[in-house]
């Protein structure tokens, strides 16, 4: 008879959190689960549902507009900030309650609470005052939205929390930022209405992505009337009549009505104890895990962006799963971090998976590039100028695909499903050997045959 009160006890309710004691408890386990604010965690709550949900609110002003070239005269549309809102918080309350009722019928106790670690084997329960025990403890409190500290006026500024649930949508509006948060939010705000601003200090936005993603993005924004300054950052912050005043390092003066910052996330470990078990964290706050996701303290392990492996909901769940079948269920599984597919809901969309051309360069002695860039069929007909950008990267030297990147329509359903042929070794002749699927843009995945570029490293 074990002498803890739980055999796994969770701290955190979010997608990896609940993943894992789902499966802990079909194990047999005893779990527990605390959650201070709600059961879902940042993806489902204030992340990437409600965002999505954003993205498909403000595609609209463009559809209308494509839509007189296919016949259809559309009397001038109105938006209303709070029905998108109230809809919105709708969704989200409803995939609340499935969370709840999933976890409930699994047989796992809920505790709304904050939890704080008092050992290696003890958590404090800081809303009920009482300390709790477990054989194992599992952190998967994700990560929070960093605010540069050392901006004078950066209380004048909001995160991606906040944007959620802003009382109105800003005529104008700065984002400063420019990872896939920070494009995603300004093309959400521009297609609302608001005159945008990107502000990003690199050289260029989406830095750790393919170059030509990057530069076609950028220009992609632009042409919808985006103004994207790259190069340059905020100095100071300042509330005045006219809204908020920004000053940047570069010395430029601009006004708007919200100041959206989106510069990354840090692991939200603040307050939560680590110090007290001995839990080791680098750098920036991360919890170090091995491979089986397990700190340096034996008892504790850590899954999702909290470990700042990968910071995908995907991810957190693939880990709190793995976790629990290797603990419990008595099978090793060890999650690969290489090659995951992800996509941008930017506007226009980005897939990618695989390799970056820099990347596969410095790993490759031969890269060949396969690149096409065209226009949508659809804007044949609504005269809308984006254009889609697809790029295959192969190795020269064995056929195999090393990273495709695309850029337009539907590029997340794409490269879903790409990903499943990389992850499994495909080779371009697959690629070529394939059928096109006709008219679509994802065709052009298997009929491009000309080389664009080569690099052939001497080394």
């Amino acid at each position: 008879m074990s002498t803890y009160d739980y055999d796994l006890f969770v701290i955190g309710a979010g997608s990896g959190g609940v993943r894992a004691a789902r499966i802990a408890a079909g194990y047999g386990a005893r779990v527990a689960v605390a959650e201070e604010y709600r059961v879902g965690g940042t993806c489902v709550i204030r992340g990437c549902v409600p965002k999505k949900l954003f993205v498909y609110a403000s595609k609209y002003k463009s559809d209308f507009k494509d839509a007189a070239g296919f016949g259809w005269t559309v009397n001038q549309p109105s938006f209303d900030w709070a029905t998108l809102l109230g809809n919105k918080d709708t969704e989200i309350a409803r995939l609340n309650g499935i969370y709840i009722r999933n976890l409930e019928n699994s047989g796992v106790e809920i505790v709304n609470s904050r939890a704080v670690i008092e050992g290696p084997n003890a958590v404090r329960l800081v809303n009920e005052n009482r300390t709790v025990t477990a054989e194992r403890i599992l952190i998967a409190v994700g990560a929070t939205p960093k605010l540069d500290g050392s901006v004078p006026g950066i209380e004048h500024a909001i995160t991606s929390n906040e944007a959620f649930h802003m009382d109105t949508v800003p005529e104008t509006a700065i984002v400063v930022g420019g990872g896939y948060i920070a494009v995603e939010f300004a093309g959400i705000l521009n297609g609302l209405g608001a005159k945008t601003t990107l502000l990003y200090r690199g050289e260029e936005i989406l830095r750790g992505f393919d170059d030509d993603l990057r530069t076609h993005l950028h220009q992609e924004m632009e042409k919808k009337g985006i103004t994207v300054m790259t190069g340059d950052n905020i100095a100071e912050l300042d509330k005045t009549t006219g809204g908020i005043s920004a000053r940047t390092v570069n010395g430029k003066a601009l006004v708007a009505d919200q100041v959206l910052y989106a510069i990354g996330r840090i692991p939200y470990v603040e307050g939560l104890g680590l110090e007290t078990a001995g839990v080791e964290t680098d750098r920036s706050g991360a919890i170090k895990v091995d491979e089986h996701s397990k700190t340096n303290v034996d008892s504790i392990y850590a899954v999702g962006d909290v470990t700042n492996r990968a910071q995908l909901t995907p991810v957190a769940i693939r880990e709190g799963h793995a976790f629990a079948d290797t603990i419990y269920g008595g099978k090793e599984v060890i999650v690969d971090h290489s090659c995951i597919p992800t996509a941008v809901f930017s506007q226009p969309e980005i897939g990618t998976v695989g390799l970056t051309e820099s990347e596969a360069r410095a790993q490759h002695r031969i890269v060949d590039v396969y690149k096409s860039t065209f226009r949508p069929m659809k804007h044949t007909l609504s005269g809308g100028e984006e254009k889609t950008m697809m790029k295959i990267l192969v190795d020269g030297e064995t056929d195999r695909v090393l990273g495709v990147h695309i850029i337009g329509p539907d590029a997340g359903e794409m490269v879903q499903i790409l990903g499943i042929t990389l992850k499994m070794g495909a080779t371009k002749a697959d690629f070529d050997a394939t059928i096109a699927v006709h008219p679509t843009a994802s065709e052009e995945l298997v009929t491009m045959r000309q080389r664009t570029e080569r690099h052939v490293r001497d080394n």
